[in-house]
């Protein structure tokens, strides 16, 4: 994606099954966990850039040891920031006892972040201000040990309103309207009332009350809180939490939305939001790591038992396609082959926008996470010509050696065109300075391209078109290119997402300007102020009624039509090349991705009921000149 956009946040958790001491003597270090949450949290960096975050939890101390430590930074390396203060203090107290270092007991009581349960969040800031205080992990405190509660997810809700007025109504004062403090305090509240209900349970039969504090941290029932607190939740998430005494979970929403995956032997479970880091950290094959279930709860207990329990009823799976597409790092096995078959679908229409020139065409990717997909265009047009070339021999008459050698020496023009040569972040500028930033970001390789020369480029997904018509065009119409065509590997973006992607505004959309620009040529206008109308009405109606009306604005186009008006719309004034932008097809999406559905970018089909009253009133506020995100 030539221009970024901040998108999911990343966890990881790691829970150590066998005692404290069985590492130290193990591994040789008391930080074994430690280390290898760092290198998960940094394998994960694509998942944050705004800050991070670490907690963790110690078993079994006495009264008076602080149990619960916490870090969170929004330094530019956070994560570096984060675990170089916590290695601090393993080295300090190596530096003054020694002798005590190998011993699990005196560092537990001694020293900070030295406990069995460990969670890392990695921070894109797709809401709210980037500071520390909206950095996960999130603590509620409390005396009661079984009444903490540490949480850290991936997720956006559509309904904070609606959530945050039945906080009120249980007589809560929350001190924010946000997502992540009404789960926090939601979780909170059902954890409370079970705690109360196993104390008046205990009670009654005579237990003291340090017996009920054991008995409640064997026995609570954290499926039914989960359960109970996640009802009216309507979004993508997942989310990780920590009990004081010890319990920990980790919840999928039941679509799917946001991905996890865990593994566990006899010394760790893990989890985290995508599955290589896992084969990296702790050298295991795939086949042992496991896709949490949509809908369902791993549930890893105090004693170290753990299992994947229901706590939401599961729905047609629709995870973020987007993931496959462009977010997710690109070593998973699937995703590898995925982004590769999204390239070859698109080769069937770039040899189209050539007129099946390949003798003047050079090929080549933009951004460099685009390589993948372009790979999969490569190998497209290697059957192409591999077809071609079958051919030619096949109505040879005579064969002579450099007539063969021409044939087969036919082969797609590959060079790498496009280079980033600033680490620039063009979704952190001003607008005032927007122009003048874009337009340093990426260089070009001179003396490949001829003026005869057609200049294929394929990117990840074209969102607003600036850094293409800002600076990437006009770089790359330097070369003098006869024509150059930009290949998205993603489908038209044309709604808002309201799960977690930092896509929420429709001006904001080049496909949406585009289809807005067609009804205006065409004297379609009152389309506009007919859906505002609609959209106005289902605003007011129960979420669950209300669908997307905004799919009217694209309906009397095909998705060709809207394709050219966008080229039209991103071609600088003043460049000299025929430019072209080319789409994926939603099927070429689904051929590419068939178990991630999730499309609703795209098509509008949103899996939840908020979903649809997001886009709607997106599409209120758009014509009535708000510039903010409807959730």
């Amino acid at each position: 994606m030539s221009e970024q956009i901040k998108h999911e946040c990343g966890i990881a958790l790691i829970r150590l099954l066998k005692p404290y001491q069985y590492y130290i003597d193990k591994y040789g270090t008391p930080m074994y966990g430690l280390n290898k949450l760092y290198l998960l949290m940094e394998k994960q960096h694509n998942r944050g850039q705004d800050g991070a975050g670490v907690a963790t939890i110690k078993f079994d101390v006495p009264p008076g040891t602080r149990y619960i430590s916490r870090y969170r930074s929004t330094a530019p390396t956070a994560i570096k920031d984060i675990f170089g203060k916590i290695n601090d203090k393993f080295v300090e107290a190596n530096k003054k006892y020694p002798d005590k270092i190998s011993d699990a007991k005196w560092v537990k009581k001694h020293v900070a972040f030295s406990g069995e349960l460990l969670l890392g969040h990695l921070r894109y800031g797709t809401y709210g201000a980037n500071s520390v205080e909206n950095c996960h992990p999130f603590l509620r405190q409390n005396n009661w040990i079984t009444r903490n509660l540490v949480v850290a997810g991936n997720f956006n809700l559509t309904n904070v309103d609606e959530l945050f007025d039945q906080l009120v109504e249980l007589g809560q004062h929350p001190k924010e309207k946000a997502d992540t403090v009404t789960v926090m305090e939601k979780i909170g509240h059902f954890l409370d009332r079970e705690v109360d209900h196993l104390f008046g349970n205990y009670k009654s039969k005579g237990h003291s009350n340090e017996q009920i504090t054991d008995l409640i941290a064997s026995n609570l029932n954290i499926q039914k809180i989960l359960s109970d607190a996640g009802k009216k939740w309507d979004g993508g998430y997942t989310m990780a939490g920590m009990f004081g005494h010890g319990d920990a979970f980790v919840l999928r929403d039941p679509i799917g939305i946001r991905p996890a995956y865990w593994y566990a032997d006899e010394e760790v479970v893990v989890v985290t939001s995508e599955r290589p880091q896992i084969q990296t950290a702790f050298n295991v094959p795939i086949e042992k790591i496991h896709e949490l279930t949509p809908g369902c709860a791993l549930i890893i207990k105090k004693n170290g038992e753990y299992e994947e329990k229901q706590v939401r009823t599961p729905k047609e799976k629709k995870s973020c396609s987007f993931e496959r597409i462009y977010f997710s790092r690109g070593n998973d096995k699937d995703i590898y082959e995925e982004r590769k078959s999204l390239g070859n679908q698109l080769t069937t229409a770039v040899l189209n926008a050539v007129d099946y020139d390949m003798k003047n065409t050079v090929f080549s990717f933009i951004p460099n996470t685009a390589e993948v997909a372009f790979h999969g265009l490569v190998n497209g047009l290697h059957t192409y010509l591999n077809a071609v070339k079958k051919e030619k021999i096949l109505a040879l008459k005579k064969i002579d050696g450099s007539t063969l050698a021409e044939i087969l020496n036919m082969e797609p023009r590959i060079e790498k065109i496009a280079l980033k040569d600033a680490k620039l972040r063009t979704f952190i500028s001003s607008d005032s300075s927007r122009d003048e930033m874009v337009s340093h970001i990426y260089d070009t390789t001179y003396g490949v391209i001829q003026t005869t020369d057609n200049l294929v480029m394929i990117d990840d997904s074209i969102v607003r078109g600036t850094t293409l018509k800002q600076s990437i065009l006009k770089i790359l119409d330097r070369l003098h290119p006869k024509k150059i065509i930009i290949v998205s590997s993603a489908p038209q973006i044309r709604y808002p997402d309201c799960y977690g992607i930092d896509m929420a505004k429709l001006g904001d959309f080049v496909a949406f300007q585009a289809a807005v620009e067609l009804l205006k040529e065409q004297k379609k206008e009152n389309i506009l102020a007919e859906i505002y109308e609609k959209a106005k009405t289902q605003d007011l109606l129960p979420a669950e009624q209300v669908i997307n009306v905004v799919k009217g604005i694209y309906k009397p186009f095909t998705a060709e039509e809207i394709s050219l008006k966008i080229s039209k719309l991103l071609t600088p004034v003043g460049i000299n090349a025929e430019v072209e932008i080319i789409y994926q097809t939603i099927e070429g999406l689904h051929n590419a991705c068939p178990g991630h559905k999730g499309d609703w970018y795209f098509t509008g089909d949103y899996p939840t009921p908020g979903g649809n009253k997001v886009v709607n009133r997106a599409f209120i506020y758009y014509m009535e000149g708000k510039n903010f995100r409807a959730y």
